[in-house]
């Protein structure tokens, strides 16, 4: 699939799911990556027409936020305001909803918002990001730089070969002054729940882009169409 077919297909996953699901009147989390760009594109035009009106956003990065403040999106931290719902992209999804997340690099502060959002998570993506399972990529691990390197060996022992992200030789440093490791699992992660909570075990590991259970809807745009996949209760 060519990309700009792709930034098309996630244009149109973002627009059916600001439709959708985000009110007058909401707070709504908001996403990082291209995919989540597309929801505050949106969500600018919709304020812009009078078809939404007093929106309040939550942003999970600085460049979302960013973002925000140039679409004219009213923002709050998380402690201001409770977002309603959150509408964020992602790098894998499953046939359950689970998903692999942060490969943008904000994992941490995107499961934070996502967790703490009264009607939960929408994904939204094109259909390149649907697996029959997840760990085809590399699962992002958000660790604290004091002691990396013990953290990296630790999660080596859970069968991964991990890398610490870098860019231009340098560690890469989230929004939250924290490293991110990135780890392969050979034959992917056939059980997202029990490896979420052996990584989180890990004193250094602060938090890892497994978003088990979290996902209330997926909206993924195909070739043919876009469609809307309801979680079912856990």
């Amino acid at each position: 699939m060519a990309d700009a077919e792709k930034e098309n297909l996630k244009r149109d996953a973002a627009y059916v799911a600001v439709s959708r699901f985000v009110e007058s009147g909401m707070t709504v989390g908001l996403g990082t990556g291209t995919t989540a760009s597309w929801v505050v594109k949106r969500i600018e035009e919709k304020l812009a027409s009078g078809e939404l009106s007093d929106i309040v956003g939550v942003p999970t990065s600085e460049s979302t936020a960013a973002l925000a403040r140039g679409a004219a999106i009213p923002l709050a931290a998380l402690d201001e305001s409770r977002p309603h719902i959150t509408i964020d992209g992602a790098d894998e999804i499953s046939p359950s909803l689970d998903v692999v997340k942060g490969r943008g690099g904000a994992l941490l502060r995107e499961k934070i918002v996502a967790h703490a959002s009264e009607d939960g998570l929408v994904i939204v993506a094109d259909e390149s990001k649907l697996y029959d399972s997840l760990g085809d990529g590399p699962l992002p691990v958000e660790a604290e730089p004091f002691g990396w390197r013990a953290t990296l060996e630790a999660l080596r022992s859970l069968g991964c070969e991990p890398e610490l992200r870098r860019v231009e030789s340098q560690p890469f440093v989230t929004d939250g002054g924290h490293y991110t490791i990135d780890c392969l699992f050979d034959g992917g992660v056939p059980d997202p729940k029990s490896l979420e909570a052996e990584i989180k075990e890990i004193p250094g590991a602060l938090e890892c882009g497994l978003f088990v259970g979290l996902a209330r809807a997926v909206v993924v745009a195909k070739l043919d169409g876009v469609e809307v996949i309801e979680a079912k209760s856990r």
